[in-house]
């Protein structure tokens, strides 16, 4: 790229315009995943949406890669790019509330941590994910699985309206109203069909929650799986939380001569009265003695914060995802044979529940459209040495391998690897089609395709 061009874009835009040149290059093109090392012409940090809006003309009239980034966390390092144009958000991350109407506007690049904080000065909350380092607009747009989704919906189905700037560098409101094509896309379609630069979000009366991490012997996990399957199908809504496999951090409440164990875990989340949480736990606590335990009330932010240390930046990451509609005994033995062999501390298997207000909203309502399935697995591979990429990979894949005749074909989006993009059909069923044809109206040269792509 010529230095002209570069001026121009400088030019245009009031952010840092960060290149190869420049000191603090290579920390400006890093992104969660360590695994991912790519070299793009330039980094626009933008500090408005005028800068977005030029960041993504110079893209276009220069038939240049576009990578959009909000929280960096993207598995398969969407964030980043050879020989393109990076947009980091990071720097538009206000969070503005209004408690009156129960609704808050988050910028592109806030992550959950800055809306948590936000809302939970008002006593209010929305349905984030579980690392509150997570990027809002990448977890939203993909879906949005988080511990209140049982009670009020995925984090998509509280999206109210958002401002995006789409490929011909144009400014648009979509919501019910306006551009409702583009809204209906935005929940669950992910970072196909444009920058989205503001997020509204409805908000609910959760400020406390009675919640936090259980663990179990391995020889309970059979136990606790089935115990699961069956509970949480009628468990009261306020209830979310999930099982897992992991190993024991060293952590103070976990006897010390267990730390670096696999242990079978179940993390709760309770977000109904204070009074009612033991006896909604109960079947869980009822399931095995409990090794260690650190649950009682806490600020639903410390929750949603509460693993950020397991999961810092410049991890190795690989993970495979798939929806399940019945977690099936053959399904459980599945987990069993793979689930202890979770290979470092990092690592970990969640079975999410997506039911209760989740299965009130339509398939074809959203994008999002696997409204029948009860659980949404991921096997998450993370860990620090690149030296063990290719054992940890391989736990990765024959887990998944071994789960997934007991799953369905799709898998949420925000779990995909980079080498699932063979499964995009399938992740959205019958909504396909129509996202095809929404990517036409607003991006029919597929400028927007360093994501999990949907082909206009």
């Amino acid at each position: 790229m010529a230095a002209p061009t570069i001026a121009t874009l400088h030019d245009r835009v009031r952010g840092p315009v960060i290149t190869a040149d420049d000191e603090g290059y290579d920390e400006a093109r890093r992104v969660h995943n360590a695994m991912i090392d790519r070299r793009p012409r330039a980094i626009v940090r933008a500090a408005n949406v005028g800068d977005v809006m030029a960041a993504v003309d110079f893209a276009r009239e220069n038939s240049l890669d576009l990578s959009v980034r909000g929280g960096g966390h993207s598995v398969p390092g969407f964030g980043t790019c050879d020989d393109g144009v990076v947009l980091d958000l990071s720097g538009m991350h206000s969070v503005w509330v209004d408690p009156a109407t129960r609704t808050a506007r988050a910028e592109g690049g806030a992550t959950w941590g800055d809306l948590n904080a936000a809302t939970n000065a008002f006593g209010l909350a929305t349905t984030g994910g579980i690392i509150s380092t997570t990027g809002v607009g990448g977890l939203t747009l993909g879906g949005g699985i988080g511990y209140l989704d049982r009670g009020f919906g995925l984090s998509c189905d509280n999206l109210l309206s958002a401002g995006v700037v789409t490929a011909d560098g144009t400014f648009r409101v979509a919501n019910a109203d306006e551009n409702a094509d583009l809204y209906w896309a935005l929940r669950g379609g992910s970072g196909n069909f444009g920058v989205v630069v503001s997020f509204e979000f409805r908000l609910h009366p959760v400020a406390d929650i009675y919640g936090g991490p259980m663990f179990f012997e391995l020889d309970a996990a059979g136990d606790l799986l089935r115990t699961y399957r069956e509970y949480i199908s009628t468990a009261p809504e306020q209830l979310g939380g999930f099982p897992a496999f992991q190993i024991a951090p060293p952590l103070p409440f976990i006897p010390e001569e267990r730390h670096g164990e696999p242990f079978a875990a179940f993390v709760a989340c309770w977000t109904g009265p204070m009074d009612e949480a033991e006896r909604a736990l109960a079947p869980i606590r009822d399931v095995a003695p409990i090794v260690a335990e650190h649950v009682g009330p806490m600020p639903y932010p410390a929750l949603n914060s509460a693993f950020d240390a397991l999961v810092p930046p410049g991890l190795q990451h690989y993970w495979k995802a798939n929806f399940v509609t019945e977690l099936t005994d053959e399904a459980i033995a599945a987990h069993l044979e793979h689930g202890p062999k979770v290979p470092v501390v990092n690592s970990t298997m969640h079975i999410y529940p997506i039911n209760g207000a989740c299965h009130r909203v339509a398939s074809d309502e959203t994008a999002f459209a696997y409204r029948d399935a009860n659980f949404a697995t991921v096997i998450a591979g993370m860990w620090p040495d690149p030296a063990d990429n290719e054992a940890n990979i391989r736990w990765v894949r024959d887990y998944y391998e071994a789960t997934a005749p007991h799953s369905e074909d799709g898998g949420y989006i925000n779990f995909m690897a980079d080498d699932d993009q063979d499964r995009i059909r399938a992740n959205y069923r019958g909504n396909y089609d129509r996202l095809v044809s929404v990517k036409r109206r607003y991006d029919p040269d597929n400028l927007f395709h360093l994501n999990q792509n949907i082909r206009p």
